[in-house]
């Protein structure tokens, strides 16, 4: 009888051989049979098989030594470490048995032969054949080791794989899942290395792993090879695509471009370094560009999509490219395990309230709030510890750590990107994170009360003492079907894609000036301008943001056209109405360098706001630049569903001059379906509405502007606070005599002001009114679309 092989080439496994070379393996095979030719690039090697394992765990006589310790383990004879100190040292002692060490080693030089090389530089990774089940995956749970050169380097990386089944977190990992130690086999695979010492290499996945949105590719990146960013080791440069305009090759749809601090790479250890890999500095300019060039994040982004047509879910890759060809390679394939299998009829909500100030800053992980007793732990070693309940501190995490990152109520890391292993466990284990703090183990200290929260957008903040917060279930199994539409207001991007699930109708209002405010900081026309500003410390500060945009114009257009296309790319093809900059001098000024461009006013409130600047040629070249991030954001990423709205435009005669002034820059009403709205919050938007209706596609009622102008009340004013009433009747008036006058003009008229969001019961008048459609915060949606079902049936 014919003996079995205990190696197989990629090119030889399907995904159903799971329990032959373990879910790793049998996925690199199944991408090299069958999306090779899709595109999807594998570099070539082999698997060792189940049998192979238990053949030497066999002829070594370990499976009695095995069984005897875990036995031992859960009796309480000995402890965890013991256990796994035991079955190692027994494994890493033991002989190969001839004919499978024979295997290996043909295999190799057949690998090598291929490559035409003596002897081919390999990755070893270890592929449990119980691994990346979905009920069964935490990150890194055996070991891999790179850069292994020579016939015995390899057998001696093999074994060591084989011993790396019973490192002390894969023993504990086991006995949670309740796998028997002896039932679950390890393949080892071996693949060419891909000199990504010299390129670059990271993590992505085909959906959005924090808040579950499955229209985007996210990537992280980094220099060297990946084990760091894996492992959380540094904070990489982090990217979304959006995948539905990924078949068109004419767009550009990267819709986050966000840099990160890559502190340290992995390389190819020289003859007198004590091991195949080291970690060195990352220089000033690697640390100042991006790992991937535009063209690589969308070809990287095609193959993830790929992917994750072929295995029919979503997928957890990571991938390389080749520093010495420039290639790019998938090395790794498995189903994603956390967003892809929650409840998507349920969502909730967490507001935070009342806080103490802010200690630190990184990138959120999750979109939850947790308080608790700061524990601080920068060495494995000290994991005993760890106090449950507590807040974990530390550098970094890896999969020894899994044990109290079980029991910590949040996690907070110095380095790390949303892709690294503190990040993927946290969001497995539903413990909120700040990955990438940078100096968190400085700034915060043992025993310190803190409130950790994820959920104002990418950023995670920590705050010092316990915080108020709430939170909100929302069940979205039973939402009304409502003939008015029921849209969002959304202003911040990062925060955009946690209402995705949301049934809206789409983005009612999406407020430029959040984007600006936040994500550009700095006033349009000190960029402009830059070489003219009079003020060194703003100079210095503006030199400093803009590194990388050579113009700095295109800092404002590039922060611009992204930070609004993560808004579109939640809603669409529903519509998104962007609300062109709204700021008041007084905000203008508070940008960066602002000051030297804005006029000081008594009443900024009723001033030189809104359409009166887009023309005026103090303004007008910067306003351009808004024009060419909307140009970009609809022509060259492809979000047609944008419509644009025109704010605080007083008479008809002003929007005309608006309007010419944006034909100008190429956006000219009725091409490729561009739409224009106007908001209806001036009294003479109601009065001229006829007027107005030959000029714009739409209306929307600015409900807190209009009550301000109808009722002659400051809004900002606390004295008069209590007068301020949008349900007023002279602000009713307004806005039925607004909708009734728009539709016998045959435009559509919404609604986008806060009224709605503040007294749900507020939208019976507007649906009695005959109000198309309804936009509010995201909070309020499901009351709003009740109050709505409720009044449309009376």
């Amino acid at each position: 009888m014919a003996r079995t092989p205990e190696v197989i080439f990629f090119e030889n496994l399907r995904r159903g051989d799971v329990a032959l070379v373990g879910g790793k393996n049998s996925s690199l095979g199944e991408m090299v049979q069958e999306l090779d030719k899709l595109g999807v690039s594998v570099p070539p090697g082999f698997a060792t098989t189940a049998e192979a394992f238990r053949r030497f765990i066999s002829e070594n006589a370990l499976d009695a030594m095995i069984s005897d310790t875990m036995d031992r383990l859960a009796s309480g004879k000995i402890t965890l470490h013991e256990a796994g100190q035991t079955v190692r040292s027994a494994i890493a002692a033991g002989d190969w048995p001839a004919e499978t060490a024979a295997e290996i080693g043909e295999a190799y030089k057949e690998l090598s032969r291929r490559a035409e090389k003596t002897d081919l530089s390999v990755a070893v990774r270890s592929s449990a054949t119980a691994e990346d089940l979905p009920d069964a995956s935490f990150a890194g749970q055996q070991e891999t080791f790179l850069n292994i050169e020579g016939e015995e380097a390899l057998l001696k990386a093999c074994r060591d794989c084989y011993a790396s089944l019973f490192t002390d977190r894969a023993i504990s990992y086991r006995n949670a899942k309740g796998f028997d130690h002896l039932d679950v086999a390890l393949s080892v695979g071996v693949q060419q290395m891909v000199r990504s010492d010299i390129g670059g290499s990271g993590v992505m996945f085909s959906i959005d792993s924090d808040s579950g949105f499955d229209k985007v590719v996210v990537i992280n990146a980094a220099w060297g090879l990946g084990e760091n960013v894996v492992q959380g080791a540094v904070t990489p440069d982090e990217f979304q695509v959006y995948k539905p305009f990924l078949e068109d090759r004419s767009l550009r749809p990267i819709i986050e471009r966000k840099l990160g601090a890559k502190e340290k790479k992995m390389i190819y250890a020289g003859a007198d370094d004590a091991g195949p890999v080291k970690n060195v500095p990352t220089s000033k300019a690697e640390k100042a560009t991006f790992v991937l060039s535009d063209d690589e994040v969308i070809e990287l982004a095609r193959q993830a999509a790929t992917i994750e047509t072929h295995y029919g879910l979503p997928m957890d890759m990571e991938w390389a490219r080749d520093g010495e060809t420039g290639k790019l390679y998938i090395v790794q394939a498995r189903p994603e395990t956390v967003q892809s299998h929650m409840d998507s009829g349920a969502l909730k909500s967490f507001t935070i309230g009342k806080h103490g100030r802010r200690l630190i800053t990184g990138l959120s992980v999750g979109e939850q709030i947790a308080t608790g007793r700061i524990c601080l732990i920068e060495d494995v070693a000290d994991i005993d510890k760890f106090v449950d309940g507590a807040v974990l501190v530390t550098s970094t995490t890896d999969p020894d750590w899994v044990p109290i990152m079980k029991r910590a109520s949040a996690i907070i890391t110095d380095h790390g990107g949303r892709t690294s292993h503190a990040a993927i466990v946290s969001r497995e284990l539903g413990v909120p994170a700040i990955v990438g703090c940078g100096d968190a183990t400085h700034v915060l200290h043992d025993e310190q009360d803190v409130t950790v929260c994820c959920a104002e957008g990418d950023e995670g903040f920590v705050y010092e003492g316990i915080a108020e917060y709430e939170v909100e279930k929302l069940d979205l199994d039973h939402v009304p079907e409502t003939r008015t539409k029921v849209m969002l207001n959304l202003a911040n991007p990062s925060t955009a894609a946690r209402w995705w699930r949301l049934p809206a109708d789409g983005v009612g209002l999406a407020r430029m000036e959040f984007v600006i405010n936040n994500a550009i900081q700095i006033h349009p026309e000190a960029l402009i301008h830059f070489d003219k500003l009079r003020d060194e410390k703003v100079r210095d500060q503006i030199e400093s943001m803009t590194v990388g945009y050579p113009d700095k114009s295109e800092y404002f257009v590039d922060k611009l056209s992204r930070g609004l296309s993560r808004i579109a790319a939640v809603c669409y093809p529903n519509p998104m109405i962007l609300r062109l900059s709204d700021f008041k001098t007084n905000e203008y000024a508070d940008l960066i360098g602002g000051t030297e461009f804005e006029p000081v006013e008594s009443n900024p409130m009723i001033g030189w706001r809104g359409a009166s600047r887009y023309y005026d040629p103090a303004y007008r070249d910067g306003f351009a630049l808004e024009c060419r991030a909307i140009h970009r954001l609809r022509e060259e990423m492809g979000f047609r569903n944008v419509k644009v709205m025109v704010p605080f435009c007083r008479t008809p005669e002003e929007a005309d001059r608006v309007l010419a002034v944006m034909a100008e820059e190429g956006l000219e009403r009725g091409q490729d379906g561009l739409e224009f709205y106007v908001m209806c919050e001036v009294p003479s938007n109601v009065i001229m509405a006829e007027e107005f209706s030959k000029r714009f596609d739409g209306f929307s009622i600015g409900s807190n502007d209009l009550t301000q102008l109808t009722l002659g009340i400051d809004r900002d004013s606390d004295k008069l606070s209590g007068l301020f009433n949008e349900r007023d009747p002279a602000v009713v008036w307004m806005i039925r005599t607004a909708i009734e006058k728009v539709h016998a003009a045959g435009r559509k008229i919404g609604l986008c002001g806060q009224a709605p969001s503040n007294y749900p019961e507020f939208a019976r008048v507007l649906v009695d009114a005959g109000i198309d459609s309804i936009s509010v915060t995201p909070d309020s949606f499901l009351n709003v679309k009740n109050h709505v079902a409720a009044a449309e049936s009376d």
